[in-house]
Order: C-alpha cells, then sequence, then structure tokens
C-alpha cells in the first residue's frame, strides 16, 4: 500500500507565514471483522466443555448450582447449557444431579479405539519394514473372520482380496490360523455357513481334509499356504490367543520367495513375543 504523506505542501505564492502543519491525516481504525455468531459459538462450546469435564469429575453426580460454581459460570448460562447437554445425550440428568450421558462415554470409548488401533498400525508398520513383506492382522468375532489392518507397501504390495476373506478362511494361513483356534463345533458351525470351495489347483479340497489339516497343528504354531487363496502368493500366520479373542499376524511374499517365508513368519513371531504386553492391550479393537 502506497505510504500517503502528511507533510503540508511547499508554497512560493504568498509571502505570509507558512501555515502550521497540518496533523496528521487521522483514520478511524479498521473495523474488526463481523463475527458476532462465531465468537459466541466458541464460547459456547468452551463452556459446554468445562461443565463436561466438571461432570466428568463427580463420579456419583451433581448438582447445577454446584457444577456453575466450580465452572465459574453464570447459573442462568450453566442451566441453558447443561439442558442442551442433556438434549444432545451428552449429560443425563437423575433426581437433580447430572451425569456423563451415552453420548460422552461413546465418545470416549471411540478414542480409546482409535487409540488401539493406531498402536496396532504402527506395530505393523514396524515389523513390515523389519521383515520386508506385507503384515495383516486379524480377528475371529461373533463367526466371522475380520481383517483388521493391512500393512504394505508399493515394492510389497499385499495380497489382493480377489474373492471375500470371510467366505474363504479354509484357503488363506489366515482364516485356517483363526480356525485352527476355535473349538470343533465353532470350526463345523464356520464351515456349514462358509463351505470349503477350490480357488486354486492348490486349495484343500473338501472339509473333512482341512478339519485334518488343523487338528494336527500343535498349539501356537504357525500356519502355512501356498498357493491355496492366490496362485502366486504364499502366506503363513501365527497365532495369537488372548482370553476368548483368537487373533492372528500374517505375512505374505511372492512365491517365487518361498524359501524366505518360514525364517520370516519366526521372525515374526518372535517379535510378537517380545511385544505381546502392548499387544494384549491393543488387541480388542
Amino acid at each position: 500500500m502506497a505510504t500517503v504523506d502528511t507533510a503540508p505542501a511547499e508554497t512560493h505564492t504568498s509571502p505570509l507565514p507558512a501555515p502550521p502543519a497540518a496533523s496528521p491525516v487521522q483514520r478511524p481504525p479498521a473495523a474488526a471483522p463481523e463475527q458476532p455468531h462465531s465468537v459466541t459459538l466458541i464460547g459456547s462450546v468452551q463452556r459446554a466443555m468445562r461443565l463436561l469435564e466438571c461432570v466428568a469429575g463427580h463420579e456419583h453426580g451433581a448438582p447445577a448450582k454446584q457444577l456453575a460454581r466450580e465452572t465459574g459460570l453464570a447459573l442462568p448460562t450453566a442451566y441453558h447449557l447443561l439442558r442442551t447437554l442433556v438434549h444432545e445425550g451428552y449429560l443425563r440428568r437423575e433426581k437433580g444431579l447430572f451425569f456423563l450421558g451415552e453420548a460422552a462415554v461413546r465418545l470416549s470409548g471411540s478414542g480409546a479405539k482409535q487409540k488401539r488401533r493406531s498402536t496396532v498400525a504402527s506395530m505393523l508398520a514396524h515389523w513390515r519394514d523389519s521383515i520386508g513383506a506385507p503384515v495383516y492382522y486379524a480377528v475371529y468375532r461373533e463367526g466371522e473372520i475380520d481383517v483388521m489392518c493391512v500393512s504394505d507397501t508399493p515394492g510389497n504390495p499385499a495380497v489382493e482380496e480377489w474373492a471375500d476373506f470371510r467366505e474363504t478362511g479354509h484357503a488363506h494361513a489366515v482364516g485356517q490360523c483363526l480356525l485352527s483356534q476355535l473349538d470343533e463345533d465353532a470350526r463345523r458351525d464356520h464351515l456349514d455357513r462358509y463351505p470349503v470351495q477350490s480357488l486354486t489347483p492348490y486349495t484343500v479340497r473338501d472339509d473333512h481334509s482341512l478339519l485334518r489339516r488343523l487338528e494336527r497343528l500343535r498349539r501356537m504354531e504357525p500356519v502355512a499356504e501356498r498357493q491355496e487363496y492366490a496362485l502366486g502368493a504364499v502366506c503363513a500366520a501365527v497365532p495369537i490367543t488372548m482370553g476368548a479373542t483368537a487373533a492372528t499376524m500374517a505375512i505374505s511374499m511372492p512365491a517365487h520367495q518361498d524359501d524366505r517365508l518360514l525364517p520370516a513368519v519366526e521372525q515374526l513371531q518372535a517379535e510378537i513375543g517380545r511385544h505381546i504386553g502392548a499387544l494384549a492391550l491393543s488387541i480388542s479393537i
């Protein structure tokens, strides 16, 4: 912006004394951007959060007057915010006392869940890089195979899910490993819902053959499959049992690297053993 010259102009046409120097041009102060609503909303959010934090600190509930006093809010303001928070489900009111509501509990649970996901994802990325292979994490939950997280790179891509992993547990190492941790009734229930089907020339042929294979596995023994799910890919999985939860970590490689598969899965098993404590805290995603 050009600078405004406020000095008086020189004059040569008048013998009179030069007029006194003019005062610098006084500009009115720039008007602040109009934001009546944003400031109010931000302030309301801050006050509502203070109330939520205050309520969370009272396990047995607290009345509005006490909450207003502890948060430094005017009682009418506190009442208004408390009614709004109750309406939205973040608080509940019982006999004049306020407690955290279901929405606040869900919000807290979602944050904890996200933190657990992040912990598992970081572990998988570390193992992916140290082993040099894609790493998978899956659980068996409510009768279904659920692949929770996959960590791969462009140079070491994961196996493409060309047939639904949930329906083809008999054919891949992740599914076989999870099924190996179930009791006989749970295995048969799964196979009744998702019968064995041939995906490649190497896929196990029938339920009986699969059940015999699973029965021969020793406790906590890694499971390997070679081109049973996808031609050109070999996989191995390590069982992880946490209480009643059946889980697994697995790796995959191109079939021409088959000689690396067993040493790599043994390395993965050792890594899991060293971090089993942190993994146990994060297993219930």
